[in-house]
């Protein structure tokens, strides 16, 4: 058995500067622990047959929610703040300027199984890059 070596978040964030991006950091049974730098907006999507957990490692981060009828919410995240978009939820992350963890079934997109209009060139439409 190969035992992995440990990941300290603070220098796997410092190894790259792009936004929207995330690294995967581990893998924890078929769940990929990735991390991103955050700023601006992200797009409207939705994650069909999965959950998403978010974890706010640094700064401010914001989730933007629509349910079925169109209705919209918004949740403000900030350091130490974790959050769960239900599977199915119509959801659009924000941020002034920060970093988060996420927990997702590996092969995961980014940008969901369905997303609202053009991908923005600086959010990347990824299933996630190896640190």
């Amino acid at each position: 058995m190969t035992i992995p070596d440990p990941v300290n978040l603070s220098e796997a964030l410092g190894s790259f500067q792009s936004v929207w991006d995330p690294r995967i950091v581990t893998t924890v049974n078929d769940y990929d622990v990735r991390i991103a730098h955050t700023l601006g907006e992200h797009v409207w999507h939705a994650h069909e047959d999965t959950d998403e957990f978010f974890l706010v490692l640094e700064g401010e981060f914001h989730v933007a929610l629509r349910d079925a009828q169109g209705q919209e919410s918004e949740v403000s995240l900030f350091k130490g703040d974790t959050f769960v978009v239900p599977r199915g939820t119509e959801h659009k992350p924000s941020s002034p300027g920060g970093s988060i963890l996420m927990f997702e079934p590996s092969g995961t997109a980014t940008t969901g199984d369905r997303h609202d209009g053009e991908i923005p060139d600086h959010v990347q439409s990824t299933v996630g890059v190896e640190l």
